[in-house]
């Protein structure tokens, strides 16, 4: 299994990125697909997550109204758009696969840097 995160950079505050999660060797329907975070010198939070039919999406207080999580299960990809991104969305994000019985996410990817320069 591989979760291959990308699309993140450097920006600078009030732009948009939008990350991508292309997952291989499990069947991507059957998965919930998170998003977290991992700012330097932080734990790891959650971000974002969403259902394999993409009815069920959460998010994360600090980002809600701002990131969109989305999922194209033709393409086994997930993504999330960040919108009006502030210097405190510096980090790296993974994405992270999990069958909806499961309590832990089981597969992660290798993250994607994102950086906000106020």
């Amino acid at each position: 299994v591989q979760l291959q995160a990308s699309g993140g950079g450097l920006v600078q505050a009030g732009d948009c990125l939008r990350l991508s999660c292309a997952a291989s060797g499990l069947t991507f329907s059957n998965y919930y697909i998170g998003w977290f975070r991992q700012a330097p010198g932080k734990e790891r939070e959650f971000v974002a997550s969403i259902s394999q039919n993409s009815v069920g999406t959460r998010y994360a207080d600090s980002v809600k109204g701002r990131f969109t999580i989305s999922r194209d299960n033709a393409e086994s990809t997930a993504y999330l758009q960040m919108n009006s991104l502030k210097p405190e969305d510096t980090a790296v994000y993974y994405c992270a696969a999990k069958l909806a019985i499961k309590r832990e996410y089981q597969y992660w990817g290798q993250g994607t840097e994102v950086t906000v320069s106020s």
